[in-house]
């Protein structure tokens, strides 16, 4: 239950500062997404950093890990883990599956948007 609750709180601070980093650098009028670009690089960072010093020192406790991992980085950016994820691959020498993970993700994602757009057009 602990740890239920380290990821909902780290969640809702990454949720909320997503929301301020997008009323930062807003989208509309500049056709390009800066807020989530900017969003998806710095949550891939933090959750590197975090995820080694967490792995290879004990500056940061398992506890602290979840939350700000799992819990803020989840809730901040996805991509982020989508990226730690796909980097693990890597680091396994699952260069294949690491490609197919980003293609997947990338070329699933965009399939699985216009499927969904286009169902709810149906519903209209």
């Amino acid at each position: 239950m602990k740890g239920v609750l380290l990821v909902g709180a780290g969640g809702f601070v990454g949720s909320i500062a997503r929301y301020l980093v997008a009323l930062a650098i807003p989208f509309a009028g500049t056709g390009f997404p800066y807020a989530t670009l900017a969003v998806n690089l710095f949550g891939s960072f933090v959750i590197g950093f975090i995820s080694e010093l967490a792995l290879s020192t004990t500056l940061i406790s398992p506890e602290t890990r979840l939350l700000l991992t799992t819990g803020f980085c989840g809730g901040f950016t996805t991509f982020s883990t989508a990226m730690y994820e796909t980097m693990g691959l890597v680091k396994d020498g699952q260069a294949l599956y690491a490609s197919m993970y980003v293609a997947g993700s990338l070329v699933g994602g965009m399939a699985c948007i216009f499927t969904g757009t286009q169902l709810a057009k149906f519903w209209q």
